[in-house]
């Protein structure tokens, strides 16, 4: 059973975040802690110059909000939302917290999923921890 627990989740998709937190929450030793997370694509600098200087920390705060809305405001459950690329920041904040396992899902892989490789592929190949993937 797992003690600190990654759950990688989507706005877009709320839906399958739901799932994975069911299957967090089974993979779960008595008293874990479960985190909700969402990445938050980065814009880039060229576009951000034209932003308030504030912007960044408001839209964090309006996707911790609507994903807290869409998970059903668990209270069992930490809601995140961070900036970066989508799998590699995934692991970074593994390291950076300790987490032991990484609950996310799955779409089914398009052809330049095996080109480039998805978000999950690349969870699963440098992720520190167990990583759970759900189709």
């Amino acid at each position: 059973m797992y003690k600190n627990v990654l759950v990688a989740v989507d706005v877009d998709h709320a839906e399958t975040g739901r799932d994975a937190l069911a299957l967090a929450r089974a993979l779960c030793a008595e008293g874990a802690e479960i985190t909700a997370l969402y990445v938050l694509e980065a814009l880039p600098s060229y576009a951000t110059q034209y932003l308030p200087d504030d912007h960044g920390k408001a839209q964090i705060k309006e996707y911790e909000t609507a994903l807290a809305g869409e998970l059903g405001m668990p209270e069992d459950i930490t809601v995140k939302v961070v900036t970066g690329h989508s799998g590699a920041t995934l692991v970074d904040y593994a390291i950076s917290k300790e987490i032991d396992c990484i609950v996310l899902t799955s779409h089914k892989p398009g052809i330049q999923d095996y080109f480039l490789g998805s978000t999950a592929g690349r969870v699963v190949r440098h992720a520190p921890c167990s990583v759970h993937v759900i189709r």
